[in-house]
């Protein structure tokens, strides 16, 4: 391979208290969370907006609640309060979310369905982090670190501004590939064990009927009602059995992975339809992502000829949004302190360093918290192995596929934001490593954030 020495030169810096790398969905919590810390604070965003996952690839957010609905007799908990919630109340005063709808049909999976609409939620997420004085380093990329004997001075970023070195006490990985924690020197794995896709949003379609196509099947595997353009009762989600519904459509939506599930927070609007693609390689690789970003195009356009020839309501289909690039379930698996196994998950484990109470799983009903429980998320499992000032939120803890299919969903992802971004904050301000931060002040300063604990068990 030919190679190019670049020269070396100086860069401009500055100085922080606390970085956020990645403003997606753990970023943006942990960010706020930070600030309101007193922590003067940066959140680095390769794009213009905040959100990740929740404004680009999902279809609900899941979920704030245990599972109760699945086990009759178990109490109704609200698990997931907070920032996360806050973020949901400030969308519900603008007409931005469904609330947390319950569901009605399929509550085996979810109890609720918490659907948002992502141009607001951009708009919600910005002005937030405004008002807790964040510094906005959108448009910008972590392109490097800076570490001595297992400590992160700093990362090196890349802008229109040009190449600047950023300085802070302490750190949080959110990018969801685990670019920081990879540029500092932290153990990673790459398991390529998800699809990537590309969620569109689709217009010029009719909710109903579609309720309407799926139940004339006899297809209905999931039905919610809340709040839709203004209105409550009404239809804000909807999955089929896709082996149910017409032989050529069931075929040709699994060939290109369309999932048959919408949510939406407007009349006449699927918010996601998402299309699903297996890479051959981890999504890391720049020319291998290329190749699925042009392939998820053609998947997308697919997709609306499929509605428009076999969904009455949907002739006059059309894509109205869709990401700015593919979506991942995993980049990298950074190596941190605890590593969650499925066991932990299933048995509902709770830990003397808890900070947070999670009861969903992505694989319900075949996999579930038991009883309708919750499990804790550790503090140490946020700490990355072999550094001393780096946590990791979101989507990179967590090497157990079977527990991941939990740990990276996206209110799951939003707590751990919480929690990372407070500790950050704390160690920042008592200039001590995380491992060096008394649990008792994190925990203190969690419950002032208005997060909710369950008892520790099996500890």
């Amino acid at each position: 391979m030919k190679c190019y020495h670049e020269p070396a030169k100086t860069l401009p810096g500055r100085e922080f208290d606390v970085v956020i790398a990645g403003g997606g969905t753990a970023g943006v919590v942990a960010a706020l969370a930070a600030a309101r810390q007193g922590a003067k604070t940066i959140l680095i965003e390769a794009k213009g907006y905040p959100g990740g996952l929740v404004v680009e690839g999902g279809t609900a957010l899941h979920s704030f609640y245990n599972l109760w609905k699945a086990f009759p007799g178990v109490e109704k908990r609200q698990v997931i309060r907070g920032i996360p919630q806050e973020i949901i109340d400030r969308l519900a005063a603008v007409g931005g979310t469904t609330g947390h709808a319950e569901m009605l049909v399929g509550y085996d999976y979810d109890s609720v369905c918490t659907a948002v609409d992502v141009e607001m939620y951009k708009w919600v997420a910005l002005e937030m982090l405004h008002e807790a004085g964040v510094h906005l380093g959108l448009n910008t990329l972590v392109v490097g670190a800076i570490v001595e004997g297992g400590h992160v001075h700093g990362v090196i970023t890349e802008s229109h501004s040009g190449r600047e070195a950023i300085y802070a006490r302490a750190f949080v990985d959110c990018t969801g590939y685990g670019d920081l924690a990879a540029y500092a020197g932290a153990s990673f794995t790459e398991p390529n064990d998800y699809p990537v896709a590309n969620s569109i949003g689709v217009g010029g379609v009719n909710v109903d009927k579609f309720y309407e196509f799926i139940k004339a099947h006899d297809a209905l595997k999931e039905y919610s009602e809340g709040w839709r353009s203004g209105e409550q009762g009404k239809i804000v989600r909807l999955m089929a059995y896709l082996n149910k519904l017409p032989p050529e459509f069931a075929q040709r939506a699994w060939e290109i992975g369309m999932a048959p599930v919408i949510t939406t927070v407007h009349d006449d609007y699927f918010m996601f339809l998402k299309l699903n693609y297996w890479m051959p390689t981890s999504p890391t690789n720049r020319d291998a992502a290329a190749e699925a970003e042009l392939e998820l195009r053609r998947r997308q356009v697919q997709a609306i000829e499929l509605l428009r020839r076999y969904v009455p309501g949907c002739e006059k289909a059309f894509i109205a949004r869709s990401s700015p690039s593919l979506c991942i379930r995993r980049g990298r698996w950074i190596a941190c302190d605890y590593d969650i196994p499925l066991d932990d998950v299933l048995q509902g484990r709770h830990f003397e360093d808890d900070v947070l109470a999670y009861g969903f799983h992505d694989s319900a009903p075949r996999l579930q918290i038991q009883n309708g429980g919750t499990y804790g998320i550790p503090y140490r499992a946020l700490r990355v192995a072999g550094l001393d000032n780096l946590l990791a939120a979101g989507m990179l803890i967590t090497s157990d596929h079977e527990a991941h299919m939990s740990t990276r969903n996206t209110v799951c992802c939003m707590g751990q934001g919480q929690a990372a971004g407070t500790a950050a904050a704390l160690c920042a301000a008592y200039d001590c490593g995380t491992r060096d931060l008394a649990y008792a002040d994190l925990r203190a300063a969690l419950e002032a954030g208005g997060v909710y604990f369950e008892g520790a068990q099996d500890v």
